[in-house]
């Protein structure tokens, strides 16, 4: 009866861990700085820091108010959480040359982006913005998150934390 027990806990582990969720890796795709040079995103997911990916648009309100309620907490969870965000942004060419003076406006510090083309996003597989990510300290997708309602940032800040530890 011990070995029957036993063989059905072995089994039930080895399916188990068979479906258990592979962490994702953040995808290898150039990106540009504002001033027009092409950059790897995954040099700047990959560098041993957590560090969240937010993808917005000057069009987008929800966007805006993400990036601006982290702004809040930014200084303090880079220093509690070794932590840094990359907002990337997802307008246009045309549209584009609106972003440098509005993160200017805003006051953001963050390392800012620009995916014009789509393609990061659509190596992603998602669909609107804002939607942010969290990488772990080893470059893998731990978290993601579709939208923005006010105290998201509460819970961003909680996963990040739960990383640190």
């Amino acid at each position: 009866m011990k070995l029957l027990s036993t063989l059905a806990l072995l089994s039930f582990l080895f399916v188990s861990s068979a479906f258990a969720p592979v962490a994702k890796t953040f995808p290898s795709i150039e990106v540009k700085t504002l001033d027009g040079k092409a950059v790897n995103i995954k040099d700047y997911v990959n560098q041993g820091k957590i560090t969240v990916v937010s993808f917005w648009a000057t069009w987008c309100s929800p966007c805006k108010r993400e990036l601006d309620a982290i702004a809040e907490y930014y200084e303090e969870w880079q220093e509690d959480y070794n932590f840094e965000l990359i907002a990337i942004t997802i307008d246009d060419a045309r549209s584009l040359a609106k972003v440098p003076a509005l993160v200017e406006t805003k006051g953001w510090d963050y390392t800012i982006f620009s995916d014009a083309r789509q393609e990061l996003k659509k190596a992603l597989n998602f669909q609107t913005v804002p939607q942010t990510f969290l990488i772990n300290q080893n470059g893998e997708i731990v978290y993601e998150h579709t939208g923005y309602n006010p105290g998201d940032e509460y819970e961003l800040e909680d996963k990040i934390k739960a990383l640190a530890e």
